[in-house]
């Protein structure tokens, strides 16, 4: 298993990590079990879950942390595996409903008891803000956020789905005033590229090129999720955020590439994501064990640059280099 250690933590990751969303609720316990007996046994520490999952299905609020705790707890691994989850998400309608300014004092601190209580942990390993929403100023956000970190309810703290602005205003804080940064930002981001515009937070954001020229240059490392566009490689393309021509040439030379290399479509477009220059960890969501071995297997794939380059944008050379073969 490859391994990241998130800067400035002594935090070591997994580069594949196990997305709990539909746990306890659309996935029942003994299947959530296999699944992370599956991931466990193939190396994996990484467990993402959230507050909000998963509202959105029948008695599924609080069921993915609750059953997360209960795996830990009955196999007896919480100093083997890295929890984490997420606080603070913005409205999601009658369901879930939140105040508009989401990362108030309260809202926070309320959520991260309810997920501790939930997960049946007295601390958090890596605590995320699911949403920014705007409005709350920085340094009042990173101000809560390393309180919490004081009381030892959190370890270290990240931000999802934050722009790069924000993400860049508070850690200028955060040094300033000798707090605790956040160490890793989750956001979408795969082969596949979204057709939806980004619009104002709270969002869901996906990685742009510019983006990405940020992430270089700050080093923070990216966990990302919808890391082979929710299986996109493994089927024809028809509707959906992305039905694009871009993601149609990005998926008929993964089909290509793949067969040159003997391995999936899937599996080589989770290869591109974790070959990249900056540091990433790939979340999966996976119901299927078979599926998951699979994903672990791709960390083994190693990648050219000119093989990652034409994946994207079909040149076999990338700008102001000799071509290679593929």
């Amino acid at each position: 298993m490859q391994t990241l250690n998130l800067p400035g933590t002594d935090l070591r990751v997994s580069r594949l990590g196990l997305g709990t969303g539909d746990w306890g609720s659309s996935r029942p316990f003994a299947d959530a079990e296999r699944l992370f007996t599956a991931y466990l046994a193939g190396g994996g520490n990484l467990l993402d879950s959230a507050h909000c999952y998963a509202f959105w299905l029948p008695d599924g609020d609080g069921k993915s942390e609750q059953t997360l705790g209960k795996l830990i707890r009955q196999h007896g691994v919480r100093k083997d595996v890295v929890v984490s989850t997420k606080g603070a998400h913005c409205d999601a309608g009658p369901t879930y409903p939140r105040p508009a300014q989401c990362l108030r004092r309260d809202v926070v601190e309320s959520d991260l008891q309810k997920s501790l209580d939930r997960l049946g942990m007295d601390q958090i390993d890596l605590y995320y803000l699911h949403r920014d929403d705007g409005i709350t100023p920085v340094d009042e956000v990173m101000e809560t956020l390393n309180d919490l970190i004081r009381r030892g309810w959190v370890r270290y703290i990240a931000a999802s789905n934050w722009s790069t602005q924000r993400m860049q205003q508070a850690n200028a804080v955060a040094a300033a005033r000798g707090w605790q940064g956040f160490c890793a930002s989750q956001i979408q981001w795969s082969l596949a590229t979204p057709n939806r515009p980004i619009g104002p937070d709270p969002v869901c954001r996906y990685m742009t090129q510019q983006d990405q020229a940020w992430y270089l240059t700050s080093k923070m490392p990216i966990v990302a999720y919808t890391a082979t566009g929710g299986g996109l490689f493994s089927r024809p393309i028809s509707g959906g955020d992305f039905d694009t021509p871009d993601n149609h040439g990005r998926h008929t030379r993964a089909q290509q590439l793949a067969a040159t290399l003997g391995c999936t479509p899937t599996q080589l477009a989770l290869a591109w994501l974790t070959n990249q220059s900056v540091a990433v960890v790939a979340l999966t969501g996976t119901g299927s064990v078979e599926h998951l071995n699979q994903s672990l297997a791709a960390l083994a794939i190693r990648l050219t640059p000119t093989q990652l380059h034409w994946l994207e944008d079909g040149r076999r050379s990338i700008p102001g280099s000799a071509p290679e073969k593929l």
